[in-house]
């Protein structure tokens, strides 16, 4: 009759034995140097529960986006280059060529600054 009892570990043994299991569980030799147990069976099931903290199913999902869409998400030509010169020349009133209409500037009323002096006065004497 022979003992499994497994014997303990230490020193560089245990060392090696944590950065083994810890590196077959995905952990970082980091990580690994923070498990507990003193032989390899043990060590083994703690790097794999550690892994299992780490699994994307336990990580928040995303918060939502403030503001709307933008970007790839906007549908149409608005997420390109070309689309979003269209909007600015829409919201500008500008035509494709990026000109601005032409309007009527109004004609003055009088040629005669009200505001002006004359610079110099004759006198006659």
């Amino acid at each position: 009759m022979s003992d499994e009892t497994p014997t303990p570990l230490e020193g560089d043994a245990l060392e090696l034995a944590k950065l083994r299991a810890g590196l077959t569980a995905g952990l970082t030799p980091a990580q690994s140097a923070r498990l507990i147990g003193t032989d390899e069976a043990a060590l083994t099931a703690d790097a794999a529960a550690l892994a299992a903290e780490f699994t994307p199913s336990t990580l928040m999902p995303p918060a939502p986006r403030a503001g709307g869409d933008r970007g790839p998400d906007v549908q149409g030509t608005a997420g390109t280059v070309a689309g979003g010169a269209a909007r600015y020349r829409a919201r500008h009133g500008m035509d494709e060529d990026g000109n601005r209409p032409s309007t009527a500037k109004p004609l003055p009323t009088s040629t005669r600054n009200p505001f002006a002096e004359p610079a110099y006065r004759m006198e006659s004497r």
